[in-house]
């Protein structure tokens, strides 16, 4: 069976859900998301959103992403006592790549990996430098 890319927001909303799916049943991840996500209906069409405006930026989209991924993230490490790793960035990535293989490939496929593992250096490296910057290293 031949796979199709990436396309529309049907597709990103595919891959987030499944996705994310996977992210709740992961026995390291789930934890984390877990207690934090209310509205798990809200969560995946905001993320949606996210991945359509970061894979789709020629486009003319209905939605865009206004949002501050960093805030959010360094928000959660705090609140968990600064004990996000490069290992839940590792694990994340896998899922998401696995997520992706699954379903589609392609061009577009291809650089939703290549923006998830910028965003998670990017990330990362960013919580790690508000743990300094809060004198926790």
């Amino acid at each position: 069976m031949t796979k199709k890319d990436i396309e529309t927001r049907a597709d990103v909303n595919l891959l987030v859900s499944t996705f994310y799916d996977k992210v709740k049943a992961d026995a390291f991840l789930g934890p984390f998301f877990l207690p934090i996500i209310k509205d798990w209906n809200a969560h995946i069409e905001r993320l949606t959103t996210f991945w359509e405006s970061n894979l789709f930026m020629t486009r003319k989209l209905e939605q865009k992403y206004y949002g501050n991924p960093l805030e959010v993230h360094v928000k959660v490490d705090q609140e968990n006592n600064q004990s996000i790793t490069e290992h839940h960035f590792g694990i994340w990535l896998n899922l998401w790549f696995e997520t992706i293989n699954e379903l589609f490939e392609g061009e577009v496929a291809d650089n939703a990996k290549r923006r998830a593992r910028k965003m998670s250096t990017f990330l990362y490296l960013n919580i790690f430098q508000s743990r300094k910057e809060l004198g926790e290293i």
